[in-house]
């Protein structure tokens, strides 16, 4: 039986170890066979001791209060603290590097009866230096970055669930590459109390899972609130058709997956409606950079004034640039993000959710080049709540998702309407 209780979701496993349909142990052990079976060709833990893993399981098992995520494996990604694992940052200059304490959202999966199967791949500080991780679905093609091991854990079935960071789109890229969903939740949603800050106006905590359902669960549990799924859509939504000024960019499997989509949910009783960002939306493309850089500079000065040789040159040159950054240039760009966000709140425009690219097309060939942000970044910047859907194939059979964006704070009925657009489109 072990062998194929890897493959359920976190709401199975959960609901099956507290009934006793099965144990945390002998999930454990299948999520820990399949890491042995495809780790060499995936590589997307950074560490993992199978031991502690069953030794964390045993334990749920001997419990008589199990928690909402009773038994559930979850991998994390390798810029979050744990007390009892390494956290390296995906650098050398934290090299066995041990935390005190878990981070806040380890804390909670611990308290929720939640497995840390181990520490998945990062590129080097959350940034865009890649590291040792394929895509599962072609060892060629990157899985993206920067949560690439936490994303193909979950597409190759090694974890139901996983935790991801994004400060542009680190989550909702790889998730798409990979062929799963992807949430990042409003800002501010997930406390980041132990996780490495790479640009802090734009950081949040997100969630790579293989269903919408799993999303919800781990989002209960991560925020230690009664577990009520959103209800069911009463309406077919309005949604916004939002191509943005990026569309004549995107390849043509993101064209068709975004259009696709918007075909299903009209013949499925949505309204559509041609949604135009404001035109100084665009102008977040360029100011991003330097919020990112001279946030980040701001947030390793210590690695910088100590182990600058140990960076990579692509990090070195970001940072150099946030040093060079003027507080002005960087206020000014604040101002313009702030000023969108606001205006955000007021452009929905009567629509429930906007339906927009995600990502250029599907994963690039190569482990170098993590792919590009810029479909994700413009949503995390406004900091409202997004996801990505498992929906398409492009022409390699490769996976290419659609994004949904809701209001800020809507999270709750982002997934209510996340069902409803796949059950709509038959994914």
């Amino acid at each position: 039986m072990a062998a194929d209780l890897n493959s359920l979701s976190a709401t199975e496993i959960s609901s099956g170890v507290a009934s006793g349909s099965f144990t945390a142990e002998a999930v454990t052990q299948g999520c820990l066979d399949r890491v042995a079976t495809r780790e060499d060709a995936v590589m997307a833990w950074e560490f993992i001791d199978p031991d502690l893993a069953l030794a964390q399981a045993r334990a749920v098992d001997a419990t008589a209060d199990k928690g909402l995520l009773a038994g559930v494996p979850v991998g994390v990604k390798d810029i979050i603290d744990t007390r009892d694992m390494p956290t390296g940052m995906g650098s050398p200059i934290y090299d066995g590097y041990r935390p005190q304490t878990d981070a806040s959202c380890v804390a909670r999966l611990r308290a929720a009866g939640a497995v840390i199967l181990g520490k998945t791949v990062t590129c080097e500080f959350a940034g865009l230096t890649s590291r040792k991780t394929a895509n599962p679905h072609d060892p060629a093609r990157t899985p993206g970055g920067s949560s690439s091991g936490s994303c193909a854990a979950v597409a190759d079935n090694m974890v139901p669930v996983a935790l991801g960071t994004q400060t542009g789109g680190s989550v909702l890229r790889p998730s798409s590459y990979c062929g799963i969903v992807g949430f990042k939740p409003s800002f501010d949603t997930f406390s980041l109390k132990g996780v490495f800050p790479a640009a802090e106006s734009l950081d949040t905590l997100g969630l790579h899972a293989r269903t919408v359902d799993d999303v919800e669960l781990v989002t209960s549990a991560l925020l230690a609130k009664d577990h009520q799924p959103a209800p069911d859509m009463p309406r077919p939504p309005v949604v916004g058709l939002c191509k943005t000024w990026m569309w004549d960019d995107a390849q043509a499997e993101t064209q068709q997956a975004v259009e696709k989509a918007a075909d299903a949910m009209n013949a499925a009783g949505a309204t559509i409606r041609d949604f135009e960002l404001p035109e100084e939306f665009e102008w977040l493309a360029d100011v991003r950079g330097r919020i990112n850089a001279r946030e980040r500079a701001v947030a390793m000065a210590g690695e910088w004034a100590n182990d600058k040789d140990r960076l990579s040159e692509q990090l070195q040159n970001t940072l150099q640039y946030g040093i060079d950054t003027p507080f002005e240039d960087y206020l000014d760009a604040m101002y313009l993000m702030e000023t969108c966000r606001v205006r955000m709140n007021q452009t929905f425009e009567g629509c429930d959710v906007l339906l927009t690219p995600v990502v250029d097309g599907e994963a690039p060939v190569g482990l170098t080049d993590t792919g590009s942000p810029r479909f994700q970044a413009l949503w995390t910047m406004l900091h409202v709540p997004t996801i990505t859907l498992p929906v398409h194939t492009g022409p390699s059979g490769l996976p290419v998702g659609i994004q949904l964006v809701a209001p800020y704070r809507a999270d709750r009925a982002l997934m209510a309407i996340s069902r409803w657009t796949l059950d709509a489109i038959g994914a």
